[in-house]
């Protein structure tokens, strides 16, 4: 059995149309589930974390990143992936 592989995805910018459909559309082409999602948007500003489970077979890592990464530019928000072994390293006290 393989082990659940996830990435922690956070979105924040200016609230706009297409934000959410556009992220998880680009998780649906890499393979990737999302697992927990949370959105909020406050003053017109729209912020986002989901965790997803990219463990799947066709799912690579840095493909993934790059495409959210290309999506960024795209709609003008800051969208930053990570492992979710280092997210949590990093918060580890």
């Amino acid at each position: 059995m393989n082990e659940t592989k996830k990435a922690v995805i956070s979105i924040l910018g200016a609230d706009r149309k297409g934000i959410i459909a556009n992220v998880t559309r680009v998780l649906y082409e890499h393979d990737a589930n999302i697992l927990d999602i949370s959105q909020t948007i406050v003053s017109g500003l729209f912020s986002m974390i989901l965790i997803a489970d990219i463990s799947g077979e066709h799912c690579l890592f840095e493909s993934l990143k790059s495409d959210l990464d290309s999506l960024s530019s795209d709609l003008g928000v800051q969208i930053h992936c990570q492992r979710s072994e280092i997210f949590e390293a990093m918060h580890q006290i």
